[in-house]
């Protein structure tokens, strides 16, 4: 059974009552609890955790090394300025998928830009919960 680290950083414990018209209203735990059932269709096994902090990401990608197959992250603010994190899922080879509740590209200009994405397979952005999904799926898949 392929083992998915799935990682969400900061802010994401606010989704459902920050920014409705950008987040929507859909719950982290409403996502988690989608994404424990996709994951039991596709048969994997996924752990799915949330910090505000960036050394912590960093410490949980480190954890990741040899026991799981793929890492997907949500790295909140941090997709545009942590080389830390990007740096950590480069040096654990951990086949990393990258996802984004709105998309990014049609923000403000300083969300256009990600540092993670050079260092994972793909990137999914714009769909909300289901990206998480979607992730699964090509998780699932590589």
């Amino acid at each position: 059974m392929k083992k998915v680290l799935i990682v969400n950083g900061p802010n994401l414990n606010l989704l459902g009552t920050r920014e409705k018209d950008v987040y929507g209203t859909e719950t982290l735990e409403d996502i988690a609890k989608r994404v424990s059932i996709e994951a039991e269709k596709l048969r994997l096994d996924i752990r799915f955790i949330q910090t505000n902090h960036e050394g912590e990401i960093i410490d949980k990608i480190h954890e990741a090394k040899g026991k799981f197959d793929v890492l997907i992250i949500n790295p909140g603010a941090y997709t545009h300025y942590s080389i830390a994190i990007r740096d950590a899922i480069k040096a654990v080879e951990i086949a990393a998928i990258e996802v984004h509740l709105s998309n990014i590209y049609s923000r403000e200009e300083f969300r256009h830009q990600s540092v993670i994405a050079p260092v994972c397979k793909g990137q999914i952005c714009g769909f909300g919960g289901y990206g998480y999904i979607l992730a699964l799926n090509a998780a699932a898949n590589l």
